[in-house]
């Protein structure tokens, strides 16, 4: 079974993040890593694969040069190649725009039968570009996976709820998106590190897709960010004495707030 999985390249949450001019995220200023949603994905794939149903799992990933170390950590936990669409271009692109490009290098790695993504990026935290996908493949969706299995062409997961938890079955080839609940991503072993450096990567740009750069890219987004603040500092909290009336002044303070 070929296997794609979408990754991204995001700045570290933990690091103090400023903007470009333009309010893009200044990437040089920051760390980054491959998004942790991400890995349940790389994971996800190569269980399937080890189980017996064979194939190769595809790292897929776009972004600035600097992204090559998302697709870097994906074949060190076992993947079998990776593919990096890097372009100018597609610098500030939405979820639109990406899931254009991401559409195009899947159709151009070949025949697929399953893309897994994880559950959202660690820096949009948006979940659409999953459905996007599979509605540009022309592929059914199963999304929010906690549990993946394939058997006899079918993708089948369980998907957790609030109240209930529910099966869903798709016809291969599929988009699945998975939570972080489905598993426990695996550490690259040395061995997976050093047999990482043997491993193919291609490198794609628009032009190699056939994707025209006016439909990616800050200039192409459907939506424009047109200020950002910084979070005010912590400001200094309350103490209130109980002496008998703590609840009420508890309760006084949380109407102050529109809590209550």
């Amino acid at each position: 079974m070929n296997i794609v999985v979408c990754v991204k390249y995001v700045p570290d949450a933990q690091s103090d993040r400023s903007f470009e001019s333009d309010f893009t995220t200044d990437r040089e200023a920051v760390d980054g890593l491959l998004s942790e949603l991400d890995e349940y994905a790389v994971e996800a794939a190569l269980a399937l694969n080890e189980a017996g149903e064979g194939g190769e799992v595809t790292v897929l990933t776009m972004g600035p040069e600097d992204a090559a170390d998302a697709i870097k950590k994906g074949l060190q936990m076992g993947a079998d190649k990776g593919v990096h669409v890097l372009d100018e271009a597609i610098a500030g692109s939405d979820a639109v725009a990406t899931s254009l490009v991401l559409a195009e290098a899947i159709r151009k790695v070949g025949p697929v039968d399953l893309v897994i993504t994880g559950l959202a990026s660690t820096d949009g935290a948006m979940s659409v570009v999953p459905a996007m996908l599979a509605e540009r493949l022309g592929l059914p969706q199963v999304t929010f996976a906690s549990e993946l299995t394939v058997e006899g062409g079918v993708a089948r997961i369980r998907r957790d709820g609030d109240t209930a938890s529910e099966t869903i079955e798709a016809s291969l080839p599929a988009v699945v998106s998975v939570t972080d609940q489905i598993n426990e991503p695996r550490y690259p072993s040395f061995k997976g590190i050093m047999a990482a450096k043997k491993k193919p990567v291609q490198t794609w740009g628009l032009g190699d897709l056939g994707v025209d750069a006016s439909l990616v890219g800050l200039a192409a987004a459907w939506t424009t960010v047109e200020g950002v603040q910084a979070r005010p500092p912590r400001a200094a909290g309350e103490v209130v004495t109980d002496e008998g009336q703590g609840g009420q002044a508890l309760a006084q303070f949380l109407a102050s707030r529109k809590f209550v």
